[in-house]
């Protein structure tokens, strides 16, 4: 189980990394089902033109055994609430990022919606609310090896406490996508933390937490996987504080703390 000072870090910075979340072995095997999705060649370099090619939901029980392993199923446990999470039953999307002469375009700072606006089918007018409506956690799942130059995810510690006040005004409708992305860049001014670590690494976010892809300067294209921990019931602000979740605790807390 997370200790209590990682469980204060998530809280604090909206983020815990636990390494060796899942075997070497299981990375391993994860990738070459993803390789085989790729429309390239494994073994020709030329053929690595794009910076990222995206893959869908994978069901396969290698992804259903990585999602669900024992550490982690407690980790959600303690920081969303005991069994009020969805246990995964497929994961996604993969964005796979490659060395490339050409820039992503899909590298701006922002916090992952959770509920659809008017049109379900436009991804940038889905919504976030206050109370992080179906959504508990992002999940950064790390297949294979990650340093500094190999396109690590950005994330913005602490940024998760200024979203929620910016949300705070808002309601249940909350802010689409792109309004919040706006706001965002207007409002956050934080050093970024890198997302390095071993295949096998999970990051675990506060659904709020901002974050950003980059471009790979490195030499072997990056694995990974950023699903959300979808829940039962959503974040209640209302309950007694010691009731609280994490998630919820960190939202509580940001709400009445002294800000200028």
């Amino acid at each position: 189980m997370l200790p209590p000072v990682q469980i204060q870090q998530f809280i604090q910075e909206g983020f815990v990394k636990i390494e060796n979340a899942f075997s070497q072995t299981l990375a391993e095997e994860a990738r070459t089902i993803l390789w085989k999705e790729l429309p390239i060649d494994r073994n020709d370099r030329n053929t690595w033109t794009e910076p990222v090619i995206r893959l869908g939901e994978r069901s396969d029980s290698v992804f259903l055994e990585v999602a669900n392993t024992p550490v982690l199923r407690d980790a959600f446990d303690q920081l969303v609430g005991k069994d009020n999470w969805q246990r995964k039953e497929s994961m996604g999307s993969f964005p796979i990022r490659f060395p490339s002469s050409s820039l992503a375009t899909d590298t701006g700072w922002h916090v992952d919606a959770s509920f659809p606006g008017t049109d379900p089918t436009n991804y940038l007018e889905w919504r976030i609310n206050l109370n992080s409506k179906a959504r508990g956690l992002l999940l950064l799942f790390l297949f294979s090896d990650v340093g500094k130059m190999d396109a690590p995810t950005l994330l913005l510690p602490g940024s998760h406490r200024e979203v929620a006040r910016l949300l705070k005004v808002h309601g249940s409708q909350g802010l689409s996508f792109m309004e919040l992305a706006k706001k965002i860049q207007e409002t956050i001014k934080v050093d970024p933390l890198a997302t390095t670590g071993s295949a096998g690494t999970v990051y675990l976010c506060h659904p709020f937490l901002v974050h950003a892809a980059q471009d790979h300067l490195g030499s072997q294209p990056k694995f990974m996987a950023q699903p959300s921990l979808m829940t039962k019931t959503d974040l209640d602000l209302n309950k007694p504080l010691e009731k609280l979740c994490p998630v919820e605790r960190a939202i509580w807390e940001a709400l009445h703390e002294e800000h200028t």
